[in-house]
C-alpha cells in the first residue's frame, strides 16, 4: 500500500484538540459568569429597595379599621383639593394646592404637608410643608428636585388632627 503525502500550505492551521483541560476551563469559566451576575443581581436589589412598606405589619393591622374611618369621614366631607406639582429647569419643585369645600368655598386655616418619595428608593424622600398663601391656596417649594416618578402624600391637618389624606403618582421631566 503506498500512500500520497500532500505537502502542508502555510496557510493552513492546525486543527486545535477539545481537550478535557479546555472542557473544564469553559465549565468554570460560565459558572464565574453566572455567579458574577447574580452576585450583581442581589447587591442592586438590596442596595436600591428593602420591600419593606410598614416596620410592624402587625400594627398596621390593629390600626387598619382606623384607617377605614378616616377614608369615610374624608369622603363625607366630599372636598375638593386639587395639587399641582411642577419643576422648573433649575431643579426648584413648586407645590401649588387649591382645596374647597363641597360647595366650593375655599377652605382656610389648614396645615397641608406634601411627602414626595421615589417608589423604589427611600434615600431621595423628601418633606415640605405648604403655606396657605391665599384663601385656600397652599403653597410649597423644594430645591434640587430630581425628574422622574415620585409619590406625592399630601396631608391636611386641623386643630382635631389629619381630616385629609391623598397618595398620587407624579412624574416630573427633564
Amino acid at each position: 500500500m503506498s500512500t500520497i503525502a500532500e505537502p502542508m500550505n502555510d496557510t493552513q492551521k492546525p486543527v486545535k484538540r477539545m481537550t478535557g483541560r479546555t472542557v473544564l476551563a469553559w465549565i468554570i469559566g460560565f459558572f464565574l459568569v453566572i455567579f458574577a451576575a447574580n452576585a450583581a443581581f442581589i447587591y442592586l436589589a438590596l442596595s436600591s429597595w428593602t420591600g419593606v412598606e410598614v416596620e410592624s405589619s402587625y400594627k398596621a393591622g390593629q390600626e387598619y379599621q382606623g384607617e377605614i374611618d378616616a377614608a369615610s369621614r374624608q369622603n363625607a366631607r366630599a372636598w375638593q383639593v386639587d395639587a399641582h406639582l411642577a419643576r422648573d429647569a433649575a431643579g426648584l419643585g413648586t407645590i401649588r394646592l387649591e382645596a374647597r369645600d363641597k360647595s366650593g368655598a375655599p377652605l382656610s386655616g389648614l396645615t397641608f404637608s406634601a411627602l414626595l418619595e421615589r417608589p423604589t428608593h427611600r434615600a431621595d424622600d423628601r418633606t415640605v410643608t405648604l403655606a396657605e398663601s391665599e384663601a385656600g391656596v397652599y403653597v410649597g417649594t423644594l430645591e434640587n428636585l430630581a425628574p422622574g416618578q415620585w409619590d406625592m402624600r399630601l396631608e391636611g391637618d386641623d386643630a382635631s388632627g389629619v381630616v385629609f389624606r391623598s397618595r398620587n403618582r407624579v412624574f416630573l421631566s427633564q
